[in-house]
């Protein structure tokens, strides 16, 4: 299947922009998108796995494991059948079973043969890829912790029966949901690195650009894409160059306590929440070619993962921050670092 093109979306740079962040350096932590239906939440989502580099799998691995570094039952055959392919997004349903999000154990056959005897589930399939989870508040609450027990740990453990295997589950992880169907419970959402509130398009011009492009796109796809080919590889080729630059990118020290002082001013006691804004701090300065981290960089990474980490007040609206207000509450934090490394610099 072919999807809208992640170039071709109009508008809604906000959410472009955390997604690519997230496929530059998945240790961002994956992204909620909160919006009403029809706003292009899963276009989006769609379109940015046409855009991921291709990878490197053996080929009959359940978890398509990098063949440099194979999962424990490839690491014990002879050879190794090899392919190349683009990354998967997966789907996980909100009626999916726990047999069927994290697998299942034959426990005859994990007696004889270990790993081999694992039944594969959802995060197997989305290991290396993109798990997707629309309604992601409405998610049973069980299925919800196992899925970001995975994605922090990057391993996905099946337990039946006293028997335990591990297998790589290593995704971007990507929910979507409506808030006026329900919130989300805020220790599942100070485990997602990103938040991205959309909007719908109101500019009279740009909703009718949006017609016209799916208009074409659904009477002739192969030739609308084809029209956005090139933009496509562009954007395509800056991720794979971000991508390798981002183990050579480093924050400035004195940004490091400046991060901590501004999530404590923001009244956010996660330190999910620091290493957060630092990873993505660092996919934002590769994305746009640096090796250093910039204020800018630590400014809009904070804007987008501090507001769903806010303290909640259930008789107050949602908590929200706003860009500007994130820039000022990290240059008073820059200002009291300043100064107090001029208090303890030597007077001369």
């Amino acid at each position: 299947m072919r999807y809208f093109p992640f170039v071709a979306i109009v508008e809604q740079e906000r959410l472009k922009q955390a997604l690519l962040l997230n496929a530059v350096n998945p240790a961002v932590g994956g992204v909620l998108i909160v919006g009403p239906a029809g706003t292009g939440k899963s276009t989006a989502v769609r379109g940015l796995s046409e855009l991921l580099p291709e990878i490197d799998v053996v080929a009959d691995c359940p978890f398509s494991c990098d063949p440099g570094d194979p999962c424990p039952a490839c690491r014990t055959r002879d050879e190794l059948p090899l392919a190349r392919r683009r990354r998967r997004i997966v789907d996980l349903p909100l009626n999916a079973t726990e047999d069927r999000v994290a697998g299942t154990v034959d426990i005859a056959r994990a007696l004889k043969e270990g790993e081999r005897a694992l039944e594969p589930g959802l995060l197997a399939e989305a290991n290396r890829g993109i798990l997707y989870v629309d309604e992601i508040n409405l998610l049973d609450d069980h299925l919800t912790d196992i899925l970001l027990d995975a994605a922090a740990l990057g391993v996905n453990v099946v337990e039946r029966e006293g028997i335990s295997i591990a297998h790589p589950a290593r995704f971007i992880l990507v929910g979507t949901m409506n808030e006026e169907e329900g919130e989300l419970r805020p220790q599942i959402a100070d485990r997602i690195g990103l938040r991205v509130e959309v909007e719908a398009v109101v500019d009279p011009d740009a909703r009718a650009e949006i017609m016209r492009r799916r208009e074409a796109f659904t009477a002739d796809a192969e030739a609308f894409l084809g029209a956005h080919v090139e933009s496509q590889a562009e954007l395509a080729e800056e991720l794979a160059v971000a991508e390798r630059l981002l183990p050579d990118v480093r924050m400035a020290d004195h940004l490091y306590p400046a991060v901590a002082r501004l999530t404590v001013k923001a009244g956010v006691s996660s330190h999910r929440a620091d290493v957060t804004i630092l990873e993505c701090a660092k996919a934002s300065a590769a994305l746009d070619g640096r090796r250093e981290v910039t204020v800018e960089d630590v400014a809009g990474a904070a804007a987008l993962a501090l507001g769903h980490r806010l303290p909640v007040d259930p008789f107050a609206p949602p908590p929200s921050l706003e860009p500007h207000l994130v820039r000022r509450l990290l240059d008073e934090a820059l200002e009291l670092e300043r100064s107090k490394k001029a208090e303890a610099s030597p007077v001369t």
